[in-house]
């Protein structure tokens, strides 16, 4: 790796965000000489951002917090179609109010990481569909298609992968790559934007938009991408067991998201640190050498310090506390993640699986019973032994909830009503 003189390519270096540059020497010089301007695409597949996508974030946060102008693009128009890119079949089609509602509900979570406004280094945020769904098909085809080679697009290995399965690859997703290639330029027409970041899945359709805008505007863009990452055990970031990491509080609580970090396996926490927090390398140097029993207060500090910049200082401090009562006390808090049940269901006896699967804490019956054959579902702390047990009014405690546990470090209150 280059030994970069910028501070935005110094950080991303020594952070670990950094896969490939497209001319390491030649992106260092413009960082150093001017307000760079840059991107990452995000296609709203979802109602909001999940950890999955906390890599690129923080790739903005310190594009900007490093003197830059970070774009957020929204892919209101390439959404439409969806990415193909290691993709064993073709997504399915959202509908344009869908995609809206998506679009609303993932830009929440930006502001948490950016300054939006209409200073030189404020973000933006930007949907393609601007441009788009304005585009007239046969002048698109003339002025942009006629500069891709469709033996150099077979040649990727996203679609590649796709043919070599004998998996369907449709024409509409074909053109996904020209789409997001044509971005690039528009984003460099309209903002001067010299960059696009990504995953490395991305390489090929990000080296596509730097070709195309060489053709079409003579203009030196470039290209950066960051590792996809797997935790240490090979598991995809962003999922739990209990399903997504969202970043919408709605969706998943402040104290959830909490205890996702804290859940982090030992040999991550140093690169999670790096990745996912703004404190000091000396800092993080210090935590990730941590050994023994010790990891586990780098592990509270990283999972703080990730949730203290999504959903503020004072929700990451009540979600430490409600960890520190529920493990270290044995207690429970109003914190912990609650659902609602009818009081008639407890009133006539609930029985255990169904409370289980209620709370969220499992999927089927079946799964619940092997986790009792383990000794692993418990009742307000007390371990169940038998899958036909039933939760009735007895087992709803003076604050009125039912705290319904699975293993050691799950844990869900039912609070009939």
């Amino acid at each position: 790796m280059s030994e970069f003189k910028s501070d935005f390519l110094r950080t991303l270096s020594e952070r670990g965000f950094i896969q490939q540059t497209s001319d390491d020497a030649g992106l260092d010089k413009l960082f150093q000489r001017e307000t760079v301007t840059a991107y990452i695409g995000y296609d709203p597949t979802a109602a909001s951002l999940h950890v999955g996508h906390l890599t690129q974030v923080m790739m903005l946060h310190w594009l900007q917090q490093t003197g830059h102008r970070p774009i957020a693009l929204m892919g209101g128009g390439t959404g439409m179609i969806g990415d193909p890119s290691f993709k064993d079949e073709a997504r399915k089609l959202l509908t344009p109010e869908k995609i809206q509602q998506n679009l609303d509900g993932m830009k929440k979570s930006f502001s948490r990481y950016l300054r939006f406004g209409d200073g030189p280094t404020d973000a933006l945020m930007v949907n393609n569909a601007d441009w788009l769904l304005e585009l007239n098909y046969v002048s698109f085809l003339r002025d942009v298609g006629r500069y891709f080679s469709v033996n150099r697009m077979l040649s990727f290995d996203s679609v590649k992968m796709r043919l070599e399965r004998e998996q369907s690859l449709s024409f509409l997703e074909f053109n996904y790559m020209i789409l997001q290639a044509y971005d690039f330029v528009e984003l460099y027409r309209r903002y001067g934007c010299r960059l696009q970041m990504g995953g490395s899945d991305q390489w090929g359709n990000i080296v596509n938009g730097i070709d195309l805008g060489r053709r079409m505007e003579d203009a030196a863009l470039f290209a950066l991408t960051s590792p996809l990452l797997t935790t240490a055990s090979g598991a995809k970031m962003g999922k739990s067991e209990s399903g997504a990491v969202w970043l919408d509080p709605q969706m998943l609580s402040p104290y959830e998201f909490w205890q996702y970090w804290r859940n982090t396996e030992d040999a991550d926490v140093g690169r999670f640190l790096r990745l996912y927090t703004t404190l000091p390398m000396d800092e993080i140097v210090r935590l990730e050498a941590l050994g023994g029993a010790e990891i586990n207060e780098a592990k509270k500090v990283l999972a703080t310090e990730v949730t203290a910049i999504l959903h503020g200082r004072t929700e990451a401090a009540n979600a430490a506390e409600t960890a520190r009562k529920t493990f270290e006390k044995g207690e429970f808090s109003e914190s912990l993640p609650t659902v609602v049940i009818p009081r008639a269901e407890v009133d006539e006896g609930l029985g255990i699986l169904n409370a289980v699967v209620r709370a969220g804490l499992a999927a089927t019956n079946g799964e619940v019973r092997r986790a009792i054959a383990n000794n692993a579902i418990r009742i307000n702390d007390s371990t169940i032994a038998d899958d036909r047990a039933v939760i009735g009014d007895a087992d709803v405690t003076a604050d009125g909830v039912i705290k319904v546990s699975f293993g050691r470090k799950r844990h869900v209150l039912l609070r009939p009503q």
